[in-house]
């Protein structure tokens, strides 16, 4: 992956981030996923933030 199109997905309470890459001419909007986290066990709501 690029690293210029990378985008961070971080969950708020653990801390823990992934990265993935959207196209940006066609979504403007924030990312948010539902994704397992390590940490918690379980899954929960990971959004985009800054990197």
């Amino acid at each position: 992956m690029a690293q210029d199109k990378l985008i961070k997905l971080v969950h708020k309470e653990s801390g823990e981030a992934y990265y993935t890459r959207k196209n940006k001419k066609q979504v403007t909007r924030k990312l948010a996923f539902k994704k397992y986290s390590k940490k918690l066990r379980k899954h929960v709501e990971f959004k985009e933030s800054k990197k």
